[in-house]
């Protein structure tokens, strides 16, 4: 049977990592601090940001949130950011993406000093994590490494598939999984056969955003299956094809209109060895990385580089 990853469990002892963290830094007479700006009104924008702050108070790790309005000019937010770097108890910062279409996100992450990038984003980062050196890893992929730590699954010469290519998750997972020996492949949208590479697949990590694509005879028996997607469904017939009727998420589909459905079909679910469901197996985990980076963050300025 296939054995479901429960995101808040594995989220619980990363908070366990970051209290202990927390309570060395206190004797130094520190305490993390996580400055988040937020541009204009993006409802989800405001859901996340939300949600790091709670887990950010929640474990001891001050949080800030800029609010800014949607017609801010970009040389306004690269002041803001310029200030933070510059301001000593403010130790992480976090931009919330993704930002209105006058801005450059780019200018914009790489204006963040890279010891206070909390998301991994920055060039000096990135250019770390190509060289297997990087102290602030992107949080989702982070997370996800922390499933297969705290399951104790060596990835060693398995064959995995990321499937998605964003800087965000799709070219850093593929990185951090290269890292630990697995034989990676990364598919996108463009990539032909894909059913056919997914069934040589021993681990598959799904972060494309197409909800229920990947189907149930794409996917290995006794594979490992990673869900990022997460798309709200509202459409009950296209859900029927991936719930049974006896499902006690239908009832949270009566209660909201609709459902979170992550790239795997829910039926592909049950041919693995172990998967991460959507809602409830990644999501946690990327809250809790960015507090996690946050501290480390701190360590980095307290402690220096080579702590």
């Amino acid at each position: 049977m296939a054995k479901r990853i429960e995101g808040k469990v594995i989220a619980q002892k990363i908070h366990e990592e970051i209290q202990e963290k927390v309570a060395r830094l206190a004797k130094r007479g520190v305490q993390p601090c996580l400055s988040a700006i937020l541009v204009g009104d993006h409802p989800a924008s405001h859901v996340y940001v939300k949600s790091k702050q709670r887990a950010c108070e929640s474990l001891g790790v001050l949080s800030q949130v800029h609010h800014l309005p949607c017609e801010t000019s970009q040389d306004e937010l690269l002041h803001l950011i310029n200030t933070l770097n510059k301001t000593p108890h403010v130790h992480g910062i976090l931009v919330q993406l993704p930002l209105p279409d006058h801005i450059s996100e780019s200018k914009v992450l790489e204006q963040i000093h890279y010891t206070k990038d909390v998301d991994g984003f920055h060039p000096m980062n990135k250019g770390l994590l190509l060289e297997g050196r990087a102290r602030l890893l992107p949080c989702t992929p982070a997370g996800i490494m922390k499933i297969f730590d705290y399951e104790s699954i060596s990835l060693e010469g398995l064959r995995a598939v990321v499937v998605g290519r964003s800087n965000i998750v799709g070219k850093p997972m593929a990185l951090l999984l290269l890292q630990r020996h697995a034989t990676v492949t990364i598919c996108h949208s463009r990539t032909r056969n894909l059913p056919e590479i997914l069934k040589q697949a021993d681990l598959v990590v799904a972060a494309m955003g197409r909800p229920g694509y990947i189907q149930p005879e794409w996917v290995t028996p006794g594979s490992i299956l990673i869900d990022v997607g997460i798309t709200p469904v509202s459409d009950e017939a296209v859900l029927q094809r991936w719930i049974p009727p006896e499902s006690p998420r239908w009832e949270a589909f009566r209660k909201r209109g609709r459902l979170l459905i992550g790239d795997f079909s829910p039926l592909a679910y049950e041919k693995a060895q172990l998967y991460t469901p959507v809602p409830g197996g990644v999501g946690p985990l990327t809250v809790a990385m960015v507090v996690y980076n946050t501290v480390m963050c701190a360590e980095l300025q307290t402690y220096g580089q080579d702590q």
